[in-house]
């Protein structure tokens, strides 16, 4: 048998497959006058009955982080955000303690003040609530990683502090 045997997909190739792989999100929280919108999560399989930002998911093939908010608000609040409206906040890390290395996250927090349409659920079969709560009366339960950007807006300029611009969990 003449030349090297092939490698095995993602093992050998210089690629990361073999340690881990990471998931990208775009999280969109639509804000006005001290009040945030979020969604409670239904027949999703994770973290239903917990209150969520109203539009987030994952990054597609092809598409950029910003491109994802956007079709995000569009698909499940029947909202358009122009992207050049959609203001950075922070980048959290994070990962399943003990949990297996797929389970590593990259999500891309993003709020809007700016948007057109009347925000609405437009997946009743992954969300049974849409509210608008004040940042000073936020909703029991929250998703875990996201109360911790939630608090980190609200507690923004009141207390000198800012929300950092990278977060981790989990680790």
């Amino acid at each position: 048998m003449t030349g090297s045997a092939p490698a095995t997909a993602g093992w050998d190739d210089g690629s990361a497959d073999h340690r881990f792989r990471v998931v990208p999100a775009a999280y969109l929280y639509l804000r006005r006058e001290g009040q945030v919108l979020l969604q409670l999560r239904q027949g999703t399989g994770f973290m239903d009955g917990h209150w969520a930002a109203a539009a987030a998911g994952h990054v597609e093939a092809g598409e950029s982080v910003q491109e994802a908010a956007v079709r995000e608000a569009r698909e499940e609040l029947g909202v358009v955000v122009d992207a050049a409206d959609l203001v950075p906040v922070t980048t959290m890390h994070r990962g399943q303690p003990g949990g297996p290395a797929l389970e590593q996250r990259v999500d891309f927090f993003f709020t809007a003040t700016r948007w057109s349409g009347s925000p609405e659920i437009r997946e009743p079969g992954k969300v049974a609530d849409l509210r608008w709560f004040p940042f000073v009366t936020l909703p029991d339960p929250v998703v875990p990683h996201e109360l911790t950007v939630l608090r980190a807006l609200h507690d923004e300029g009141r207390h000198g502090t800012r929300v950092p611009p990278i977060l981790s969990d989990g680790f």
